[in-house]
């Protein structure tokens, strides 16, 4: 009787569905530059905007005043994060990966919390002090004007948001949570995405010099290996915007006293 049952009769084996799946080195190195390009057109629009708003004839000189001043400078790190998020959620969407588990969006323990505060005010404090010994400025001193012209234009109150809110937050879900995913799950590993996730941020800090250049990449790293201890792109994200803060107010402190 078997043989007799037509072909079409037979029951066809269950589809298997998409597996989710983790994007790689490559994968990850061709969506992270599409998200920083995503990052780079949001800020770029906001510089845009306030250069054409002055009208009249191109003034290179203004249209250098406009750029660097606070106002500009907040809405353009703050613009950075809702392009990153989109980008981000683009990049991940093929996955089959919740965009909150791709990106370890999740709390920890207090515990952890404290240490990583504990640990990261003991690494920027022996900057400050290699920083005291060398005779170096604490703080860059851009931020001191980038604040002084916030304050002049009233946006302190934006400066800060943009600083220890927005960059925080679009700079650890690319860094700690796009790349390090995605490299860790790679043949580099843990070590090595950790290596290589704190260069790419550190990459975005151009403004510094060498000395700041070593402080934010060792920042990397530590936040890079508290991302990998307790599996919480949060926690990096509230240590990242904790040292923005206190950062801020260092820096506006020596402002106002110098």
């Amino acid at each position: 009787m078997d043989s007799l049952t037509p072909a079409s009769a037979v029951a066809a084996p269950p589809a298997i569905p998409d597996q989710p799946r983790v994007w790689k080195f490559w994968g990850t190195v061709l969506w992270g530059l599409f998200i920083f390009a995503a990052m780079f057109l949001g800020q770029v629009a906001v510089i845009v905007y306030f250069v054409l708003r002055q009208g009249g004839p191109f003034d290179v000189a203004e249209a250098i005043r406009v750029v660097g001043s606070g106002l500009t400078i907040s809405l353009s790190v703050i613009l950075g994060l809702p392009a990153v998020l989109l980008a981000t959620w683009i990049a991940i969407r093929p996955t089959r990966i919740s965009f909150t588990e791709y990106l370890a969006l999740r709390w920890t323990s207090w515990r952890n919390f404290f240490i990583g505060v504990a640990a990261l005010a003991i690494l920027v404090g022996g900057w400050d002090l290699l920083s005291r010994a060398l005779g170096r400025e604490l703080t860059p001193g851009f931020m001191g004007d980038v604040l002084k012209s916030a304050q002049a234009d009233g946006a302190l109150w934006l400066l800060v948001i943009a600083f220890c809110v927005a960059a925080p937050m679009w700079e650890e879900i690319f860094s700690r949570g796009f790349l390090y995913r995605g490299w860790s799950e790679s043949k580099l590993g843990v070590a090595g995405a950790i290596f290589l996730s704190s260069l790419a941020w550190t990459s975005l800090h151009l403004q510094y010099d060498w000395f700041f250049f070593g402080e934010v990449f060792s920042i990397g790293v530590l936040l890079g290996y508290l991302r990998y201890r307790t599996n919480s792109t949060w926690l990096t994200i509230v240590l990242h915007g904790i040292n923005n803060l206190a950062a801020t107010i260092q820096t506006f402190w020596l402002a106002g006293s110098s």
